[in-house]
């Protein structure tokens, strides 16, 4: 119980701490909000009006405490490009498409690199290792959005399995969107599936080679039940962690590929805010997705230590 306190304690001063680097960024860097607002041809009266109605006078810190107010009651303010719409009002028609992109990136990754992995760490040194790990080699060195070109000129322009720009809102047809958003997702889940599987292979051989293996083969445990039942489950304590980065690339990843397939998702909307200077949807969107890592980071250091009982803490 401790150490989920420990850890707990952890999240909330990295949460604070990435509000604050965040908020302090947006506010410094060059670039008048105001003025982005009203045009060029703006007098500076009207700038300096609108800049005490943006409340962007105030003194930094006074400024981050009311911003993080607002945020702990879920009020992210109002986009300074969309006029009278909050902050909450556009994450909430965004980030549904983002999460839903990179929970199908997720399940692509984790069905088709644990058996991987497996497969090369039974056959290691072998043709079909070999192979793979080639395959692998090569997914792994492309980039994601050129991987996004290719999949759209491919499936989209020659195929002609779906349109691309023509996606569809979840609330429109769910199962519609699932098959627009499956192709971005391969492209983001292919570069992370050569990396899960090199990972996984390692651990799985590291393990065969130890005295709990030796001892499990003298009573006479088939080689099948030897992996699953014994190897696997301590290969896959290390392979948790990474996996836990990897979803960190994932919501990353997913922002660039949005752009290559026109999806409507958080990273068009941060694209947009910042080329706008739209700071509070710039800022709500950063904190939204740092907040989604660190989160699952704690949730994965909380399973790591039931998965692995040998995890203390210090």
């Amino acid at each position: 119980m401790k150490y989920i306190l420990k850890k707990f304690i952890t999240l909330i001063i990295t949460l604070l701490l990435i509000s604050l680097l965040t908020f302090t960024a947006f506010s410094v860097i060059p670039g008048d909000a105001a003025a982005a607002r009203l045009g060029t041809n703006a007098t500076q009266e009207q700038i300096d009006a609108l800049r005490e109605e943006m409340g962007l006078n105030g003194p930094l810190p006074v400024r981050y405490v009311n911003w993080l107010g607002g945020v702990l009651h879920g009020d992210f303010g109002e986009s300074y490009q969309y006029n009278d719409v909050t902050v909450a009002s556009l994450l909430s028609d965004r980030l549904p498409v983002t999460l839903l992109l990179s929970v199908l990136a997720l399940i692509i990754i984790l069905v088709i690199s644990i058996p991987l992995g497996i497969i090369c760490a039974r056959y290691s040194g072998k043709w079909l290792d070999t192979l793979i790990n080639q395959l692998t080699q090569i997914t792994m060195a492309v980039p994601a959005f050129f991987l996004g070109i290719l999949l759209t000129y491919v499936f989209g322009l020659v195929l002609h399995w779906f349109q691309p720009g023509a996606f569809v809102q979840p609330t429109e047809s769910f199962m519609g969107s699932v098959a627009y958003l499956i192709f971005p997702a391969v492209a983001v889940a292919l570069p992370k599936i050569a990396m899960v599987v090199k990972f996984l292979r390692n651990s799985i051989l590291s393990e065969v080679g130890k005295d709990y293996v030796r001892t499990a083969y003298s009573k006479g445990n088939k080689e099948r039940r030897v992996l699953y039942v014994h190897v696997l489950r301590n290969a896959l304590i290390p392979v948790i962690t990474f996996i836990a980065m990897v979803i960190a690339e994932i919501l990353a990843g997913s922002i660039i590929v949005e752009q290559v397939f026109s999806v409507p998702g958080m990273g068009r909307l941060l694209i947009t805010s910042i080329s706008s200077r739209d700071y509070p949807v710039v800022q709500a969107v950063v904190t939204y997705i740092t907040a989604i890592v660190v989160t699952i980071n704690f949730i994965v250091d909380v399973l790591y230590q039931f998965v692995d009982p040998r995890v203390k803490a210090e």
